[in-house]
């Protein structure tokens, strides 16, 4: 497997020396340089220091080897001094152009986008799903770059000329891409056993009426911050792209005493592998079902409106495009005060926040307390005492405007949303019978 996909020597201490690719055709939004930027935090996250940047500027890609002939010996010779042991392209390959490739520079390891972003991926995976899902995503990818090794060693058992086409080679590829077929289809089985464990688990959720909260945003906007900063968790932070892949739910009491859920998904990137998207849908199932989308920016990135366009694009492709969305503008504490002032007024319905400082947390709190109480309804009850339970999930899962103790039982005046309407219902009393002495 000429192609096969390589993580050897991400999990040691040797470090890749690298050179970067970039094609400028002139129809990308964010400028080569950004994008090379990125791809360069990329390669410091799968373990590559960066020796060399080579750019082109073309009308169109070479259908063949993706850069131009001269360009693709000039990169050789990189590979030859300082003597880079990979290359790395800022767009995906074709399968024949990174054969190609892997024949124009024999010395180095070809790699597009997609598969660093799987390298990073298969490093950080951590719980079962999480690498069952690398896993179908990078076999995916693999799929079609197989190519036979074996060919040269049946063509000298039978001296080459006719029948050598068909030979050993030829046989095991096709033994490389059934196993492969194979073990594809055993990991959306098992995928698919998980995701049933986990829509078991949020149907559990969702009876229960706690309002649901997802933290989405590019990665490294501050999203695991911003968790921790709300909730006291103790969520790893670190400044590096796609930290963690396994999205993590806390519960959280908002001040007014309603208890809701919030949960920390994996950051998007822009040119996010499509293939990654599909292997990670039942992760993002949290984003799709939840009731909030808390989208999260890095607004002291230069491409912070880009960046946005691309989490939309992904929530898009999800199917989580109609959730409703709170903007967070994030990292205020690196922005100066006119650049706060400029994102704030691009986008009104923002909130401004520090999740380092904690400055703006406040005001984050009044709106998921605002959004969290949309569409719920007001509820009079008066709850006997042998029905204690009822009373503490009105303290944890609905908003609660006033609490008296009667000789009757527990008066309360609630804010409930539309799922535990009928819970309270039984106890339901007018306004008019309320004790207020």
């Amino acid at each position: 497997m000429r192609a096969r996909f390589e993580v050897e020597g991400l999990h040691n201490e040797h470090r890749d020396r690298a050179v970067l690719v970039g094609v400028d055709t002139g129809r990308h939004e964010w400028p080569l340089e950004e994008s090379l930027a990125e791809l360069e935090r990329l390669a410091d996250t799968a373990g590559s220091d960066v020796v060399a940047v080579v750019t082109q500027r073309l009308d169109k890609l070479n259908p063949r080897s993706f850069v131009g002939s001269g360009k693709a010996r000039e990169i050789e010779a990189l590979t030859l001094d300082p003597g880079a042991d990979t290359v790395i392209f800022d767009d995906d390959l074709s399968p024949s152009q990174q054969a190609n490739l892997e024949d124009l520079i024999p010395g180095a390891r070809i790699l597009d986008r997609t598969a660093l972003i799987l390298d990073i991926f298969a490093l950080h995976a951590e719980s079962r799903e999480g690498k069952l899902q690398v896993d179908l995503a990078r076999l995916e990818y693999v799929l079609p770059r197989l190519r036979g090794m074996w060919g040269h060693l049946e063509a000298e058992r039978l001296g080459g000329g006719k029948g050598t086409r068909f030979g050993a080679g030829e046989s095991q590829l096709e033994v490389d891409r059934r196993m492969t077929r194979r073990r594809i289809a055993d990991l959306k089985r098992e995928l698919k056993q998980v995701s049933t464990t986990r829509q078991t688990q949020r149907k559990s959720r969702n009876v229960s009426g706690v309002f649901r909260v997802a933290l989405v945003g590019y990665t490294n906007a501050g999203k695991s911050t911003l968790l921790n900063a709300l909730t006291g968790a103790d969520v790893l932070v670190e400044d590096m792209l796609f930290a963690t892949l396994d999205s993590t739910t806390r519960r959280f009491t908002l001040p007014e005493g309603r208890e809701i859920t919030l949960t920390d998904t994996v950051g998007f990137i822009n040119k996010l592998p499509h293939g990654l998207v599909e292997a990670f849908k039942s992760t993002l199932d949290e984003v799709r079902e939840a009731d909030l989308l808390v989208h999260v920016i890095d607004g002291s990135h230069s491409q912070a409106e880009p960046q946005m366009r691309a989490v939309d694009e992904v929530l898009q492709e999800i199917g989580a495009h109609e959730t409703p969305r709170l903007l967070v503008v994030n990292k205020t504490d690196a922005m100066a005060p006119e650049l706060v002032a400029g994102m704030l007024a691009r986008h009104p319905d923002s909130v401004a926040v520090s999740g380092a400082t904690g400055a703006g947390i406040p005001r984050l709190l009044a709106r998921l307390a605002a959004e969290a109480s949309r569409g719920s309804a007001a509820l009079t009850l008066l709850v006997p005492y042998t029905r204690g339970d009822l009373v503490q999930m009105a303290h944890e899962r609905t908003q609660v405007i006033s609490e008296r103790h009667t000789p009757d039982g527990t008066q309360l005046v609630l804010r409930v949303s539309a799922e535990l309407v009928e819970r309270f219902s039984e106890f339901k009393i007018a306004e008019d019978e309320l004790v207020t002495e």
